[in-house]
């Protein structure tokens, strides 16, 4: 200090780190002169010693003085009385003309020897600061202070092996309030858990070793685990690291700064839980499989265990009344025991289950059992079942957090259990529906030997439009007969059994396969345009495939014609193994193309089997694939019969579960005996009728007939008559000895005779009158070189 000597504080420490702020110094005498000033004094306020020695401290003050800064509210002059401690905040004149606010405070001095170079002893010495860096200091001293003893921040200092060295009071507690119990243990050993980020998912102790070896900070590293001071709770922090400098700038260690998050960490789990639930549950489209999706999605993230309960109506598809706690049926169980699925389950009056259900909303038993959380099914404001979400003794009990979520997890289930019941009522009535529209059992005929398969789809798309169909035809033919209706559910179904009626409808009236397909489609997109015009709940069969044949065992032939599907595969006796070639023609509904029939020659005991692609695309293969698979079966077991056969094929082409639904109809043809036949070729001449007539009676009589040979006569003699009468060219007569005894005549006409009732004055007219009320069935089918007119006969009982 100039003019006495004086040594102040220093204002940094020795690595240059801002400490407070430098003091200014000045010395003042009993009348107010200074007397002395420091090298700090002429830096805040720019004047040297030898400019200010001499002068009063007042001069150096701004007016209006310090009357509103000083504690007595006087004049400078007052208040630089040396009679005792003064401190104020003052406005001193800058050498450079601008003005400095200062914090000042004046001490007396003791007396005592010394004195200035003009003899003036110092009775006060004058402490002055800058009040802006003062502040500043101060804040920081304070912010410190903060940061040790008040902040919620867990602060704490590791050293190498991540060992404590210093914690502030928020680590201190969570360590459990004894800091000396902890100084030199690991971070593992105080806080055991494991790691969430997974960019650092390496032992503590390496990555705090890593910073203190690199300097480079880590951020957001998220652990889970326990604290000492509440060991029952787990939590969820997150955590950022730096390294220490000494004032050497050696590192002392890696500085921690932790912040809970459990709860803004359990936030997201739990909304990363629902959106979850959201696709995965309700996927199954059945009751107890939604809520086995249930379970598996609560555990184990949100409970240990899952156990639902719904009313019994539910599992057959029914809407119930309010569940009853004495009335519910197991429908999902993990909690790890011997499982109770399927079984009633009943709760008694006054449990928290029983409250549950009659509240209508979510229980838990506080004292008993915290960890228990029971939750109802609540469909349209009525319960229809119970969740029970179990956590382990040990756990957490359930907080309003976690009831928030059950509720909801709880809540999209019952929505899911409704969907799912509605389906599995229309999909049951769909089955229903196809299943009666399906041939319960197949005719036997002499024609062939039959058997089929069924095998629905097990998807969400329910029943699907797949039939078939054994046709009894005249002349002792059989009609055979695979589609597929486009489309799932009651609307396929519905159209399935349409189109098998307009099938087997249409095949009685003798058409051949490729005018029955024409006339078959013709009908079908008449119902399209009829849904279109509905709209798209009209119900229609807007397409189907289908493939048709006709096989007489008297010629051994068939006739095929396809719309849109598959051909049939045919095993030949030798054991050769093929598919028909067949004209390709539009699906039915679809196009206004003709279809083409194709003659194939079947000898006695060929395999002829229809499908749909659900058989052959069953196991994920394509349609080529399957159908070369298909043809290896059929030639290893061609010995089998039509069922065995069905089964073997089942066997090696479907899995368990397929996608799309699946027909097979399987046949054997056979051939009539030539000794079953008995044919002729007549001129059109009217004096051969008696000759047809005794031929008939005498076939009859081989036969041992004799008793159908009256009336046998009078169809034959009718019958011939009409050809000759009306047509031209030779006359075909044809006698079956079936399962009934059949007369044919054919004619190079197409014109059909009609039965009618003749008026008393006719002399004609009653002739096919009479044959239908003698014969059981008769009828008229047309030939691409004519028709033949038919009528059966029952044979007499053996």
């Amino acid at each position: 200090m100039e003019g006495l000597p004086f040594t102040p504080p220093a204002g940094a420490d020795e690595a240059g780190r801002p400490g407070p702020p430098p003091a200014a110094f000045a010395l003042l005498a009993a009348d107010g002169a200074l007397v002395g000033w420091s090298r700090e004094a002429e830096t805040l306020l720019g004047y040297t010693a030898a400019q200010v020695l001499g002068r009063r401290a007042a001069d150096l003050l701004v007016p209006p003085h310090t009357g509103r800064h000083g504690p007595d509210g006087g004049r400078s002059d007052r208040w630089l009385r040396l009679d005792g401690t003064r401190s104020a905040v003052v406005d001193a004149r800058h050498r450079g003309g601008h003005t400095v606010r200062v914090a000042v405070t004046l001490r007396p001095l003791a007396p005592g020897p010394g004195g200035d170079p003009a003899g003036r002893t110092p009775t006060a010495v004058l402490m002055a600061v800058e009040l802006e860096g003062l502040r500043w200091w101060e804040t920081r001293q304070a912010m410190l202070q903060g940061l040790v003893t008040q902040s919620p921040v867990t602060l704490t200092i590791y050293g190498p092996g991540a060992r404590l060295l210093w914690a502030n009071a928020s680590s201190v507690r969570e360590l459990g309030g004894d800091l000396a119990a902890s100084l030199g243990r690991s971070m593992t050993e105080l806080f055991p858990g494991d790691v969430l980020t997974t960019q650092h998912l390496v032992p503590a102790e390496d990555f705090v070793q890593q910073i203190l070896d690199t300097g480079e900070p880590v951020i957001d590293v998220r652990f889970r685990g326990r604290a000492p001071a509440d060991p029952r709770r787990e939590r969820v922090w997150s955590s950022s690291y730096f390294r220490l400098l000494d004032g050497r700038g050696e590192p002392v260690g890696v500085c921690e700064q932790s912040i809970d998050v459990t709860d803004h960490y359990r936030a997201q789990q739990r909304l990363a839980l629902l959106a979850e639930a959201g696709a995965r549950i309700g996927a199954s489209l059945d009751p107890s499989g939604t809520a086995a999706e249930l379970a598996k999605t609560a555990v184990p993230r949100y409970a240990d265990a899952v156990l639902v309960d719904v009313a019994a109506e539910v599992l057959a598809g029914e809407e119930p009344g309010p569940a009853t706690a004495g009335d519910l049926v197991r429908v999902a169980d993990s909690d790890g025991e011997p499982s109770r699925v399927g079984e009633r389950v009943a709760y008694a009056a006054g449990t928290p289950q029983a409250e549950s259900l009659a509240g209508r909303r979510a229980t838990a038993d506080a004292e008993a059992a915290p960890t228990r959380l029971y939750v109802p099914l609540i469909v349209r404001g009525t319960p229809w079942g119970l969740v029970t979400f179990v956590r382990g003794d040990d756990a957490e009990p359930f907080d309003d957090g976690d009831r928030a979520v059950a509720e909801e997890l709880a809540s999209r289930t019952a929505v899911c259990v409704d969907n799912a019941r509605r389906y599995r009522r229309e999909h049951t009535a769909a089955f229903m529906l196809q299943r009666s529209l399906l041939p319960r059992s197949l005719p036997e005929l002499s024609a062939v030997e039959a058997a089929s398969r069924y095998l629905p789809a097990d998807s969400h798309l329910g029943a699907g439009g797949d039939w078939f169909d054994v046709i009894p035809l005249s002349g002792a033919r059989v009609g055979l007969v695979v589609g597929d209706v486009v489309g799932h559910g009651l609307g396929a179904a519905a159209a399935m059994g349409r189109l098998r009626a307009m099938v087997r409808t249409l095949a009685e009236l003798d058409l051949a396969p490729d005018e029955l397909l024409a006339r078959l489609n013709d009908q079908v997109g008449k119902e399209a345009s009829d849904q279109n015009a509905r709209g798209p709940d009209g119900g229609g069969a807007v397409g189907a495939t289908c493939v048709y044949g006709i096989y007489d065992p008297a010629s051994r032939t068939s006739t095929w014609a396809a719309a849109g599907h598959l051909a049939p595969a045919v095993v030949r006796p030798d054991g050769g193994v093929g598919f028909l070639r067949l004209p390709p023609g539009p699906p039915l509904g679809v196009g206004r193309l003709p279809y083409e029939g194709t003659e194939v020659e079947l000898a006695a005991g060929s395999l002829v089997v229809l499908f749909t692609d659900g058989l052959v695309t069953a196991r994920g293969r394509g349609v080529d694939e399957g159908s070369a698979r298909l043809a290896a079966v059929l030639g290893e077991r061609r010995g089998s019969s039509p069922d065995l056969l069905c089964a073997q094929v089942v066997a090696e082409l479907v899995p368990d579960r397929v996608r799309d639904d699946a027909t097979l109809l399987v046949v054997r043809t056979r051939a009539l005996d030539a000794r079953q036949v008995a044919a002729w070729e007549l001129p059109p001449d009217p004096a051969l009728v008696a000759r047809a007539r005794a031929m008939a009676a005498e076939q009859l009589g081989r036969w041992g007939l004799d008793d159908l040979a009256f009336t046998t006569e009078l169809v034959v003699s009718e019958l011939v008559t009409n050809a000759i009468r009306h047509a031209s060219g030779p006359i075909g007569l044809r006698l079956i000895r079936d399962r009934s005894l059949i007369c044919e005549v054919s004619d190079a006409q197409h014109t059909s005779p009609h039965a009618r009732y003749a008026g008393n004055d006719e002399e004609g007219g009653r002739g096919l009158f009479m044959v239908a009320q003698l014969t059981d069935h008769w009828g008229t089918r047309y030939m691409p070189a004519g028709k033949t007119i038919w009528a059966e006969q029952a044979l007499p009982p053996p």
